[in-house]
C-alpha cells in the first residue's frame, strides 16, 4: 500500500543547499511519495503535494485481524529500537552496584502481575536498572518484554507503539475504539522509561492494558499517580560512599590514589551519591591520565595552563560537580561542535549519520562515542540526548551563543534529508525529536529567513511523520509550520497546513476542529485560485459533514452542491416541530396539540399528520431558542408548514365551493351544509339522515332523541349546528349565492324527500327560535355577522372552511365564524 509517484515540481525550486551539501543541479521534478494508510474506517492517502486525501475505506482495502509477532520478531524489533552503537572504541561497561534489593523486588512484583512506579532523580541509574530487569523478565509473560520510551509521548501514542510491537500492523492505524480492543488482550511486561505524565493520564494507560504489568520510571517532579491506580512505589536513591568509590575505580580501571579517594569522598557528599556524577568523574580522571602520558594527543583547544611539566592537578570540587565544560574542552573539535548543535536543539543530539554533514567533518560520527564515554549523553529510546544538567552547564560556558545559527543549519539539512525519496518514513520518525527541535527553534522568526526555512522543514517532514504513524510529531510539525507560514506570509503553505490539520482532526474524530481547519484552508486556496487544493479540501469537508449528520457549513451539501438561501446547521427537525396540516372537516385551528386527522367520511379512519409537542417554555430540551427565534432553518421550516396549511386550505375551500354538474342528483358533498337549492336533490332539511354522525371536535346528539342536537354537533353532511338550532352560514358560496353542487351522502340508503323546503325569510331572525329542532330550511347568507354569537362550544374548533378574503364576502377575518387566517 506504499505508492511512489512523481509530484509536479514539488520542492524543486526550494531544495535547501548549504556549504556542506553539493549542488547536483537537479532540473527534473523531485519524487513525491504518496503513502496509503488505513486509519479506523478511513483510507488516508498522504499526498505531500496538494494535501492528504481521506475517504471511507473500501471493503477490499480493510486489513484483516492482525496477527502477533513471534518471539524472534519481537526480539528483532526491540534490538532495532535501541540506540545505535557509537563509532570508536567502546566505553567501559560499568556494573550495577547496590541495586540488588530493588532489582529483586521489581522482578518479584512484575512476576505477580503488579505494576510498579520507579521514582528516582535524574542520573540515579534508572535506565541501567531497567536493562537488568528486562533480562530477568524475558520469559514471564506470553508477549514477552516490551521496552518503550515516554519522552515526548502521550498515552495514546504509547498505546499505538505497544500495539505495533506486539501485532503485525503495516500501514494500519486503528481508531481509538479499535485500539483499546486490540491492546486489551496484550499480555506483556512493559518497561516504560522517561515517563513525563502521571495522574489520571497514567491511570488511563494502565486501565487500557489490564493484562500487562507496567514498570514506569519517572523523576520526582512528574505528577504522582491517582490514589486508586494500585501502583507499587519504589524509590531509587543515590549510592553509598563505598559503592561510589568502587564505581569511580571501575570507571578509571585502576586503583585510586589517596588524593583521588579524598576528592571522590567530597564529591559523594556534594552529589548525594548519584552514579552519573561518578561516571563523569571517572572520565575526568582518565583525561588527566592521558594528559600526563602525552599532552600532544589532545586537541589544541585544551588550555595550556592545564598541563605544566606533565603534572596535571585534580579537578576542583566545583568542576567535579559540574564537569561538562571541562570534559568538553578536552574533546575533539567535532565533539565540541556536536555539543553546540545539541544545545541549539534543546538537548537533542542528531544521529551520528548526520554529523558529517552538519559539522563538516567526514569523521564526525565518532563524536558520539567520545561523548558517551564521558557521560555527557544518555540513551533515550532509539537515540541519544544530553545527560541531566549538561545543557545548563554548557550554556553557562557560552555554548549557546550561536544557537540560532546552528539551529538554522540543522533545519536546512533536515529539510533536504526528510524530503529525499530514499529516506523511509521509519527513519524520519526515528529522527523526529531532533527535527521538531530544529523546527521549534526557528518559529519566533527573530532572524531573517528563519520562518521560510521552518516552513520548508515542516513541509518536508510532516508527510513523513504521517506515513510513519507518529501522529503526535505530525501534529506538532503542522502547527509550527502553520505559524511559520503566517510569519513568512506564505499563504499557500499556510493553507496546506490547515488542510492537513483538518484531515488529522477528522481521523481522530474531532469533527468541529476538522471543519474549522478545512474551511480555513478552502478559503485561502479559493483566494489563490488553487483548484486542486480546493477540491481536496471540499472532499474532506463533505466527509466531515457526512459524519456530523448534516450539510456542510458554508452553503454546500455533502456532495459539494450549493445550498440555496439558508445555511443548515444539522439535518434535524425544527425545535418546535413541523407545522401540521389541519383537518378537512373544519380548518378552524392551526395549532392544536397532538395530531390532526384528514377524513373522507365518518366511517374511514383519519389520516394522521403528527406534530411534535412543544414543552413548557417554548423550546426543546438542550436548545436555547424557540421556533421563530433560533436559526434561519427554523424560519424556513415554519414558512414551509404555513405554506402547506395554506395550500390545503385553498384546495379544500375550492372543492367545497366549486360547482360539480356531473355529480349525481341524490348526493351531497361531505363537509358542506345543506342550502335551499338542495331540495331538488332530495335532501330533507326537517329530519336528519339515518347515518348522521358528529364531528370529532364538536358536541354530540342525543341517541334517544335523534331530533335533539347539542351545540357543536354536525351531521354526516358536515353542517354544524349552532346553539339556536341554526346551521352555520359559512357554508354558502362567496358573495352570498348558495352552492348547487353536491357530494355523495354518507349513508347511501337514505331516501330523498319528495317535499321541497319552503323559502327562508329575506332577513334572518335576531333571536333563535324557541324550539331546539333545526329549522325547515337554512337561512341565506348575509353580509352581517350574527348579532348573538354562540356561547356554547368553540366556533373555531369545528367550523367548516371558508375564505375570509373571497370575492363578495364581507365577513371580517376575526369574526366568530372562526375562519382561519392562513
Amino acid at each position: 500500500m506504499d505508492n511512489d509517484t512523481f509530484g509536479e515540481g514539488a520542492g524543486q525550486a526550494r531544495t535547501p543547499r548549504d556549504a556542506t551539501t553539493p549542488d547536483f543541479g537537479q532540473s527534473a521534478p523531485t519524487l513525491a511519495r504518496t503513502v496509503q494508510l488505513v486509519s479506523g474506517d478511513f483510507l488516508l492517502t498522504v499526498n505531500p503535494v496538494d494535501g492528504s486525501e481521506i475517504e471511507p475505506c473500501p471493503p477490499g482495502e480493510r486489513p484483516a485481524s492482525p496477527a502477533r509477532h513471534t518471539a524472534a520478531e519481537r526480539t528483532e524489533l526491540q534490538r532495532a529500537a535501541q540506540p545505535p552503537v557509537p563509532a570508536g572504541p567502546p566505553a567501559p561497561r560499568l556494573p550495577l552496584l547496590e541495586r540488588d534489593e530493588e532489582r529483586r523486588r521489581l522482578v518479584r512484583l512484575l512476576g505477580r502481575g503488579r505494576s510498579v512506579r520507579l521514582t528516582g532523580p535524574a542520573g540515579s541509574g534508572r535506565s541501567a536498572l531497567l536493562d537488568t530487569v528486562a533480562e530477568e523478565c524475558a520469559d514471564l509473560a506470553p508477549d514477552g518484554v516490551v521496552r518503550l520510551s515516554g519522552h515526548n509521548r502521550t498515552p495514546t501514542e504509547l498505546l499505538h507503539e505497544l500495539y505495533a510491537v506486539v501485532h503485525k500492523a503495516p500501514r494500519h492505524r486503528p481508531d481509538q475504539a479499535g485500539l483499546l480492543e486490540l491492546v486489551r488482550d496484550i499480555g506483556a511486561i512493559v518497561l516504560l522509561d522517561d515517563l513525563e505524565f502521571g495522574g489520571a493520564a497514567l491511570g488511563e494507560l494502565l486501565d487500557a492494558a489490564p493484562e500487562c504489568a507496567f514498570l514506569v520510571a519517572a523523576t520526582p517532579d512528574v505528577a504522582a499517580p491517582a490514589a486508586d491506580s494500585h501502583l507499587e512505589e519504589v524509590f531509587l536513591g543515590g549510592l553509598g560512599r563505598s559503592a561510589s568509590l568502587e564505581l569511580l575505580q571501575r570507571a578509571v580501571d585502576r586503583p585510586l590514589t589517596e588524593d583521588e579517594a579524598n576528592w571522590a569522598g567530597d564529591l559523594w557528599f556534594e552529589s548525594e551519591g548519584l552514579p552519573l556524577r561518578f561516571v563523569q568523574a571517572g572520565a575526568l580522571l582518565r583525561q588527566c591520565d592521558a594528559l600526563r602520558a602525552d599532552p600532544e594527543d589532545f586537541d589544541p583547544y585544551t588550555p595550556a595552563d592545564r598541563v605544566e611539566g606533565g603534572d596535571v592537578p585534580l579537578p576542583s570540587l566545583a568542576e567535579g560537580a559540574a564537569p561538562a565544560a571541562l570534559l568538553a574542552s578536552r574533546l575533539s573539535k567535532s565533539a565540541r561542535q556536536t555539543l553546540r548543535f545539541a544545545v541549539a536543539l534543546g538537548g537533542e543530539v542528531p544521529h551520528q549519520a548526520h554529523l558529517p554533514a552538519l559539522v563538516g567533518d567526514t569523521h564526525a560520527d565518532a563524536a558520539i562515542g567520545e561523548l558517551m564515554s564521558c557521560g555527557l549523553l544518555t540513551p533515550v529510546g532509539a537515540r541519544y540526548r544530553l545527560a541531566a544538567g549538561v545543557i545548563a552547564q554548557l550554556t553557562e560556558k557560552g555554548y549557546a551563543s550561536d544557537a540560532a545559527a546552528h539551529a538554522h543549519t540543522a533545519a536546512q539539512h533536515y529539510a533536504w534529508w526528510a524530503g529525499h525519496p530514499s529516506v523511509t518514513p521509519e527513519r524520519a520518525v526515528a529522527e523526529a525529536d531532533a527535527v521538531l527541535a530544529a523546527l521549534t527553534a526557528l518559529v519566533p522568526g527573530q532572524e531573517s529567513g528563519h520562518p521560510s526555512t521552518a516552513v520548508l522543514l515542516a513541509r518536508s517532514a510532516a508527510p513523513a511523520f504521517a506515513a510513519g504513524q507518529h501522529w503526535s510529531a505530525w501534529e506538532r510539525a503542522l502547527r509550527v509550520g502553520s505559524e511559520a507560514a503566517r510569519l513568512a506570509g506564505e499563504v499557500a503553505e499556510e493553507a496546506y497546513f490547515h488542510h492537513e490539520l483538518g484531515v488529522l482532526a477528522l481521523c481522530n474524530g474531532s469533527l468541529e476542529r476538522a471543519r474549522a481547519e478545512l474551511e480555513a484552508s478552502i478559503g485561502m486556496r479559493g483566494a489563490l485560485a488553487d483548484k486542486r487544493g480546493t477540491v481536496a479540501g471540499r472532499r474532506a469537508l463533505a466527509l466531515v459533514a457526512d459524519r456530523a449528520g448534516g450539510p456542510v457549513s458554508g452553503g454546500r451539501t455533502p456532495a459539494g452542491e450549493e445550498v440555496p438561501a439558508a445555511r443548515y446547521e444539522e439535518s434535524a427537525s425544527p425545535p418546535g416541530g413541523v407545522p401540521a396540516a389541519v383537518p378537512l372537516s373544519g380548518l378552524g385551528q392551526l395549532s392544536g396539540p397532538g395530531s390532526v386527522g384528514l377524513r373522507k367520511s365518518a366511517d374511514e379512519p383519519a389520516a394522521t399528520v403528527s406534530r411534535r409537542e412543544t414543552p413548557a417554555g417554548g423550546t426543546w430540551p438542550g436548545r436555547g431558542r424557540s421556533l421563530l427565534g433560533g436559526a434561519r432553518r427554523n424560519l424556513v421550516a415554519a414558512g414551509a408548514g404555513a405554506l402547506l396549511a395554506a395550500v390545503l386550505g385553498t384546495v379544500v375551500t375550492l372543492g367545497a365551493t366549486s360547482d360539480n354538474n356531473d355529480a349525481p342528483g341524490n348526493k351531497v358533498r361531505n363537509g358542506q351544509s345543506a342550502n335551499e337549492d338542495d331540495s331538488q336533490n332530495g335532501l330533507d332539511a326537517d329530519e336528519p339522515t339515518d347515518g348522521s354522525t358528529m364531528s370529532p371536535g364538536g358536541g354530540g346528539g342525543d341517541p334517544k332523541d335523534p331530533d335533539k342536537v347539542t351545540p357543536g354537533a354536525t351531521s354526516s353532511s358536515g353542517a354544524q349546528s349552532t346553539p339556536g338550532g341554526k346551521p352555520s352560514s359559512s357554508s354558502s358560496r362567496p358573495g352570498g349565492k348558495p352552492s348547487t353542487s353536491g357530494r355523495p351522502p354518507t349513508n347511501p340508503e337514505t331516501k330523498p324527500p319528495t317535499t321541497p323546503p319552503t323559502k327562508p325569510p329575506s332577513t334572518p331572525p335576531t333571536t333563535p327560535p324557541p324550539s331546539s329542532q333545526p329549522p325547515s330550511s337554512p337561512p341565506p347568507t348575509t353580509s352581517q355577522p350574527p348579532t348573538n354569537p354562540p356561547s356554547g362550544g368553540s366556533s373555531s374548533a369545528s367550523a367548516p372552511i371558508t375564505s375570509s378574503s373571497a370575492p363578495g364576502s364581507s365577513e371580517p377575518s376575526g369574526s366568530s365564524a372562526g375562519s382561519p387566517v392562513i
